[in-house]
């Protein structure tokens, strides 16, 4: 998207001021701590180098989080629940001296219990075996810049990477038993990258944010796209968003994180949710905004935003996925443009970049769940 010290134990819970419940109409969209039982209630280490550049979290069925750690040229693996440091896979391009859109690890996603799966700077895509650690395959997208995001489609055990940054952009389709390119698709009209896919039980189909159609930054889509056709299914158009995040909720529906880009091209802070079937906005959150990954954790009904730009500062948006309603907003750090939750403990991982005058000056891993008293 759009980014070995030994493990410290968990900080205790860092307190929020109590600011008085939900925002105003005319309050500002800055931190503000949910009603709901959440808070900051950790802060892990990040082992090696300091944590300057990392860019994608993803959680899988066991609790293991995989975060894109550039800065240490690899995977970092942690244990949802006690959030002890497990080990890294390297073997990783890294930060590149062109930029983000050479460097990696990128997009991460979970395949099966035993591997993650992750974009790189060189276009390819490497799995990694968790059990031991290791790169076992590494996969030619045949662009020439970075892989960046990615799906899974458990169904037909397919992989779906979006090279970001080659013009155009295109998607490849990947098989995780054979690690054979089954096919390509190209998006000549998505003129500013693609961003995060998601597949989706339901319909079979995946889902892909497209920040900008034909150059006009005030329209954007989410491309529906068939991974057992490779095909193009249709486009469902957003204005004034250039969707980066997005997440499958309940009821069909589709989380838009839209991104800092929108707010750089000066349209409103806020966040959309479309129906995944029909591509109509069911809803627009205006107290959150400025995302890159958001997340959805079905068990708990919560989606989680990182909502790097939003204004007064970066946060962590929490919304009810039910309901819609937002819930409030935490603040975050620096570049803090990432976030996975564990549904069976609850914890949402959000990275902090390293920066003097921070409270990670060498960068860490910030843990959000419930608040104890």
């Amino acid at each position: 998207m759009t980014h070995r010290l030994p493990l410290l134990a968990a900080a205790p819970a860092t307190a929020l001021a109590i600011l008085g419940g939900l925002m105003g109409p005319r309050q500002a969209i800055g931190a503000q701590p949910p009603p709901e039982s959440i808070a900051r209630i950790g802060t892990l280490a990040i082992p090696g180098a300091p944590l300057a550049s990392f860019d994608i979290g993803f959680v899988n069925a066991d609790g293991i989080y995989a975060l894109a750690d550039r800065s240490n040229r690899g995977l970092d693996f942690f244990a949802s629940a006690t959030g002890r440091f497990l080990g890294r896979a390297t073997g990783f391009t890294g930060p590149s001296a062109a930029g983000s859109e050479t460097s990696g690890p990128n997009g991460v996603v979970a395949v099966g219990r035993d591997e993650f799966w992750a974009g790189d700077g060189d276009s390819t895509v490497k799995a990694v075996d968790l059990r031991t650690q290791k790169v076992i395959a590494n996969i030619a997208t045949g662009g020439k810049k970075r892989a960046d995001e990615l799906a899974y489609d458990p169904r037909d055990h397919v992989l779906i990477a979006v090279n970001n940054a080659d013009d155009p952009p295109f998607v490849t389709f990947i098989s995780t038993r054979t690690h054979e390119v089954l096919g390509r698709l190209e998006l000549p009209r998505a003129s500013d990258g693609a961003e995060q896919p998601v597949w989706n039980a339901a319909s079979g189909l995946v889902y892909l944010s497209i920040p900008t159609l034909d150059g006009a930054r005030a329209h954007g889509a989410v491309a529906v796209i068939d991974p057992r056709t490779h095909r193009l299914v249709r486009l469902m158009p957003v204005d004034e968003c250039m969707p980066a995040g997005l997440a499958l909720g309940p009821h069909d529906d589709l989380l838009l994180g839209c991104s800092d880009d929108a707010i750089q091209a000066g349209f409103p802070a806020h966040s959309l949710i479309m129906n995944a079937a029909t591509g109509k906005v069911v809803a627009t959150l205006s107290r959150v905004g400025g995302s890159d990954e958001v997340w959805s954790d079905p068990g708990a009904g919560r989606y989680y935003l990182a909502a790097v730009a939003n204004p007064g500062g970066p946060v962590l948006g929490v919304v009810d996925s039910r309901t819609h309603h937002w819930i409030g907003n935490l603040a975050t750090g620096s570049h803090a443009h990432s976030v996975a939750a564990d549904a069976a403990s609850g914890k949402v991982f959000v990275p902090i970049a390293a920066g003097v005058g921070t409270s990670c000056p060498r960068g860490c891993l910030a843990v959000f769940g419930a608040r104890t008293h």
